[in-house]
């Protein structure tokens, strides 16, 4: 792979025939988990909607040049690949139009993501998707931690195998208390989440990236056929009258005299999101170069402890500025995903990164955290930003439920 990748921004900044492009990255609203707009949609009808949104983003494009569609899931029954491919021939793509679920845990959409380019890159394809979806509302009831499990594992005398089951907060509040990382940090590095993300909302800032979902919404859990038709056009976890104050008020959640609470930690929601990825010669040929918005310049994943997951793009970061050759410096924005506020601060203070460039529309405390499309929801959210902001580069990343990180080079067109 090393061989496709262009190192150092100069190069990289160069458009090459060879360059695996984006035409667009759309996402649905982001709602809370059993109380949002979609919270009575599944998980593959989100699916639909994105997929759908992106032949009709696309006009010229014949859906049969799309040739693999990878998702990334990781709560979906049966992997999500049944009714995710039910989901591709629903709206209009062919049979000839392979499918397949992604799950790298919370990067399953970057991951996703990854593996279209990487196809595209060796030449097995020349266009494909790449995205996630996630109803964690619908299948959240394990907490993620496997409920069926070899008792020679659970039971494992190697801590690192055991601690791949540990709850996420728990490896939240390990995050806060080896590195330092306080509670009143950690409030305000979630109050500005916030405060950010209302502020994109309210100037209109995600538009360009959401697709409305039209869906079945029932009121009362306890009334299930009392259902109306809705339609869902904003996210609806954000909190416009957040303060440092009201967060320093809340409960810890995890430990009793922990640090990490349900204000400072990632909101568990329902969305979707996919991007159109080719080559750029293919571009050309196809007539469609006039609708490149961006490139992907390269991916690394690393592995951490897993009762730290949360440092994960603390040593994901700088394996990718080394891979492509690219400074901390060039990079004009940072999708840093906020699985928690103790992680996300830790990391940005490792990685010696200007806060300012770090999530300017806000971030998974905000936004919310379904966990297989966050990734592909990251990119949706960079492009458009990157745009208004005339940034050339970008990185998006991410920690990795049983200790991973990984992060992702972009480009703007």
């Amino acid at each position: 792979m090393a061989g496709f990748i262009q190192k150092g921004a100069k190069n990289i900044l160069q458009k090459n025939p060879n360059d695996i492009v984006f035409l667009s990255a759309l996402r649905t609203p982001v709602t809370r988990s059993k109380k949002g707009g979609l919270k009575d949609a599944y998980d593959h009808e989100l699916l639909a909607t994105v997929l759908k949104a992106t032949l009709d983003k696309n006009p010229k494009l014949d859906p049969a040049a799309v040739q693999d569609i990878q998702i990334g899931t990781v709560l979906s029954e049966l992997g999500g690949s049944k009714a995710g491919r039910m989901a591709a021939n629903h709206v209009g793509y062919p049979t000839s139009v392979s499918f397949q679920t992604v799950n790298r845990a919370c990067s399953s959409g970057l991951a996703a993501i990854t593996g279209i380019a990487h196809s595209i890159a060796v030449g097995q394809i020349d266009v494909g998707i790449g995205g996630g979806m996630e109803s964690m509302t619908r299948n959240y009831g394990s907490r993620a931690i496997p409920t069926v499990l070899w008792p020679a594992l659970k039971d494992s005398p190697v801590k690192d195998a055991r601690d791949c089951i540990m709850n996420m907060g728990i490896t939240a509040e390990n995050v806060a208390e080896r590195y330092g990382v306080s509670r009143a940090d950690q409030d305000a590095f979630a109050a500005r989440s916030q405060l950010r993300a209302a502020q994109a909302q309210k100037d209109g800032l995600f538009d360009a990236e959401i697709v409305p979902v039209t869906t079945r919404f029932r009121p009362d859990p306890e009334v299930p056929e009392n259902e109306e038709e809705i339609t869902v056009t904003k996210d609806d976890g954000i909190r416009p009258t957040t303060t440092v104050e009201k967060l320093a008020s809340m409960k810890p959640a995890f430990k009793p005299d922990g640090s990490s609470t349900a204000g400072n930690s990632s909101q568990v929601s329902d969305g979707a999101a996919a991007a159109l990825m080719m080559r750029r010669s293919t571009a050309h040929a196809l007539g469609l170069h006039d609708s490149i918005i961006g490139k992907w310049a390269g991916t690394q994943v690393v592995g951490c402890a897993p009762d730290e997951m949360g440092i994960g793009p603390a040593v994901a970061i700088p394996k990718l500025l080394d891979y492509t050759g690219v400074k901390t410096e060039e990079v004009g924005i940072w999708e840093i995903n906020e699985a928690f506020a103790s992680q996300a601060v830790y990391c940005v203070r490792k990685l010696g990164i200007d806060e300012e460039k770090v999530n300017p529309k806000g971030g998974a405390i905000a936004l919310g955290h379904p966990l297989g499309a966050t990734g592909a929801r990251q990119l949706a959210t960079l492009l458009p930003e990157m745009e208004r902001q005339s940034q050339e580069i970008g990185v998006i990343s991410m920690c990795i439920g049983t200790g991973m990180g990984m992060a992702s080079l972009i480009v703007r067109e």
